[in-house]
């Protein structure tokens, strides 16, 4: 099965995602700019949030390169991941209007931890499907950003109960870690284009 469909279904899904988060974004009834003050944390929060996606969505397309066919253990696990990522919207409004309560900056947490895994997930069955020397299995290598942010969600977590901000900091370092685009498929891509042409 070709991925074209794959690569589509997902593309709208995020986009969906991205278009429910941004309406959480209410308008004030006041001119003045001081009502915007109180936005300021769901602003915040839709921001990480979007990085968040953008991030997601950056690395799946170029994931998505690797693969040459598409199995039923791939499409599930794809949704499985969209699944996890269509509950930003929720997690990203409650955690920006009650920034300061640990209950939604740890299930913002757990989001992020499951979206991870899911992803991990979804790697391994293109891993699986393609072979265990696919393109995509020579190009993460040991993946140590890949295993470094699950912890890294799993103390922010554990931090949401004792320290707020120290909670809001793993997430927005784990964030700044893939802010810069994954490379390793880009160059295990060239190379193969190199040696294949």
């Amino acid at each position: 099965m070709g991925k074209g469909r794959l690569e589509a279904f997902s593309d709208g899904v995020l986009a969906i995602i991205i278009t429910i988060m941004v309406l959480e974004l209410k308008v004030p009834h006041d001119t003045g700019l001081g009502a915007l003050r109180p936005l300021i944390p769901v602003f915040l929060s839709y921001l990480l949030s979007f990085v968040y996606l953008a991030i997601y969505w950056n690395n799946h397309h170029h994931m998505l390169h690797t693969c040459t066919h598409v199995t039923g253990r791939i499409l599930w696990a794809n949704l499985h991941l969209l699944f996890w990522l269509s509950l930003f919207p929720f997690v990203t409004g409650w955690m920006g209007e009650n920034y300061t309560a640990s209950a939604p900056v740890a299930l913002y947490g757990a989001v992020l931890l499951m979206a991870a895994i899911a992803y991990y997930i979804l790697q391994r069955a293109i891993i699986a499907g393609q072979g265990a020397g696919s393109l995509l299995a020579r190009a993460i290598g040991p993946d140590i950003k890949g295993k470094l942010s699950p912890l890294l969600y799993a103390g922010g977590m554990l931090a949401s109960l004792f320290e707020l901000p120290v909670a809001h900091g793993i997430y927005v370092l784990v964030a700044l870690m893939w802010l810069v685009p994954d490379r390793r498929i880009e160059r295990a891509l060239r190379a193969e284009n190199v040696t294949g042409a």
